[in-house]
């Protein structure tokens, strides 16, 4: 197997080039970009993890004035372009900012990490303080911010005051890359101090990008695009691009065809189809197929290191996943019933809001169904209706696992507030018709998952009983085979063994539960158990969809 240097969390093009990194081309946005007439604030948006800040970075070092890019960008697609190259490569005085650690608490603790961004901001331009061309109250000003002296409303002018110093210091109008720019709105909704941070953003942004003769034009990259009358008021020239759009549809995310040059550079074709039932399935654009970067990467980087490595969740791990949990915590029916369908392989179909704010987030359900399309937790289906709605679907394996994990957490937390009292007395008692009603009210009120079929019920089952207190052996091996759950109470001599079953139709659940009941005697289950064991209660269930029949069969053994 060949070794592929992969730079994991490697967000800087410059290292990633200089240490002879994996790095797939998608140096042509810059053409793409420019052959345009660049509007004054072009804004790309897409789910974390895409490459937004890897690609700011590198657009950063091909107009960066400061920098002498041409060693970087030799021999990628950009470098193509000679002409293109000759106008544009290190020609504008470049501003790069990042928001993604502009954080805290309350509205107090993020405007000590503003402070500490713009004081980084203007030590990155010191050599304007010795510039005869820039203005003396614009030195003054980034004096007094180096010097954490500035207020701050005047914080909200950093960009404004350096891009204006650049412009005065080198003739040149000036571009402003910011990337993830709506991560501190997003922490000071989830904080309580939204309106607050809001009316810094849009003083921020707006001395920024409106009105500012210095400015070129402006890049800036987020998750979500924020409703334009919320942050970006009065901007004119404006465009958006979000993963709708089929601008730029190809530029963030691995291509199949890039994914299958990477998986031949490390010698792993083999693991092609594992790949894409994990990390493929994203649908940008009209009908772009995108893979999550940062999975594939990830996964290929622990099977260079162990060739057994399998499947991780990589892009789930990195956030706590808050919008889904929210959706399943306040989940009413109409929202559990479309939880459902959409776990179980099927395809919903809502109006999506592109721009809203993110305090409307949970006013109603179009908001919460286009945050999860918007934040890469649903995607576009294959098929779309006919009018303006989307359908939408679960990308992969991976998104499907996180909705799984809350779900069953929610599950738990649901059981508990059953009579489990009167539920453990009755599974002993051999209750068959309580059984049957019990199981089916919890799967009518709760959220249900039936792709995997047995292996679902089976754990729903296990989880039930588990949360009863009683120790279950699942799987284990008892006669000839692995029954589904064991209960065994030495104390009174008794057990219960319960073999769980799947219906294909509604009309073969009664047969198959007799058939269950049938397996633990075939399969001679009970010979397994202890042998002071000497009543035992078998119970064959059998599942169709939220239907299910309990079968029970008593034995006495002397």
């Amino acid at each position: 197997m060949s070794l592929l240097k992969i730079h994991i969390g490697g967000e800087f093009f410059s290292d990633i080039r200089k240490n002879n990194c994996c790095y797939i081309d998608k140096t042509d946005i810059i053409s793409e970009f420019l052959n345009n007439f660049p509007p004054v604030a072009t804004l790309i948006t897409r789910p974390r993890r895409f490459g937004k800040t890897l690609t700011m970075s590198m657009l950063q070092e091909f107009f960066d004035i400061q920098k002498q890019s041409y060693e970087l960008f030799e021999g990628l697609n950009i470098y193509k372009n000679k002409e293109l190259c000759s106008s544009w490569m290190n020609k504008y005085p470049t501003i790069f900012v990042s928001f993604k650690n502009i954080e805290g608490k309350n509205i107090d603790e993020a405007i000590v990490s503003l402070n500490q961004l713009a004081v980084q901001l203007c030590s990155d331009f010191l050599y304007v303080l010795e510039s005869d061309k820039v203005a003396i109250n614009d030195k003054i000003y980034i004096d007094r911010v180096l010097k954490y002296n500035s207020q701050p409303t005047e914080l909200c002018y950093v960009l404004q005051v350096i891009s204006r110093a650049l412009e005065a210091h080198w003739d040149k109008q000036v571009i402003i890359l910011i990337d993830e720019y709506d991560v501190p709105i997003n922490c000071a909704e989830q904080n309580g101090y939204y309106n607050e941070m809001v009316g810094l953003m849009r003083n921020m942004l707006g001395s920024a990008l409106k009105g500012n003769r210095s400015l070129k034009f402006s890049i800036l990259t987020g998750c979500l695009r924020i409703a334009k009358e919320s942050i970006f008021t009065g901007l004119n020239n404006f465009k958006c691009y979000d993963i709708s759009n089929k601008i730029f549809a190809d530029k963030f995310g691995f291509t199949d065809s890039e994914v299958k040059y990477l998986l031949k550079e490390a010698g792993l074709e083999d693991r092609e189809e594992i790949v894409k039932e994990w990390y493929n399935g994203y649908c940008f654009g009209e009908n772009t197929k995108i893979f999550c970067p940062w999975d594939v990467l990830q996964y290929i980087y622990d099977v260079q290191i162990n060739n057994n490595a399998i499947p991780q969740e990589y892009w789930a791990n990195t956030s706590g996943n808050d919008i889904v949990c929210k959706l399943i915590n306040d989940a009413d029916r109409d929202y559990r019933d479309k939880i459902e369908l959409l776990m179980s392989g099927g395809t919903i179909e809502e109006n999506i809001a592109y721009d809203m704010t993110y305090d409307s987030v949970y006013e109603n359900k179009d908001n919460i169904w286009s945050m999860l399309y918007l934040t890469g937790y649903l995607t576009k289906a294959a098929k779309q209706p006919e009018n303006d709605n989307v359908s939408l679907v679960i990308p992969n394996k991976e998104v499907l696992n996180i909705f799984i994990k809350i779900v069953s957490k929610w599950l738990r937390n649901v059981i508990k507030r059953y009579d489990l009292k009167t539920f453990v007395k009755k599974i002993w008692c051999g209750d068959s018709i309580y059984m049957q009603k019990f199981i089916a009210g919890m799967l009518y009120n709760t959220i249900s998952y039936f792709d995997n079929n047995e292996k679902y019920y089976h754990g729903f089952i296990t989880g039930l009983i588990q949360s009863t207190g009683l120790i279950t052996k699942s799987n284990y091996e008892f006669g000839l085979g692995r029954p589904d759950v064991v209960i065994e109470d030495g104390a009174e001599n008794r057990a219960i063994i319960i073999e769980v079953k799947c219906a294909k139709n509604f009309e073969d659940i009664e047969e198959l539960a007799h058939k269950a009941l049938i397996q633990i005697d075939d399969r001679k289950y009970a010979s397994g158990l202890d042998p002071h064991i000497s009543h035992i209660i078998k119970y064959g269930i059998a599942f169709w969809k939220k239907e299910c029949v309990v079968k029970i069969c008593k034995e006495e053994r002397l």
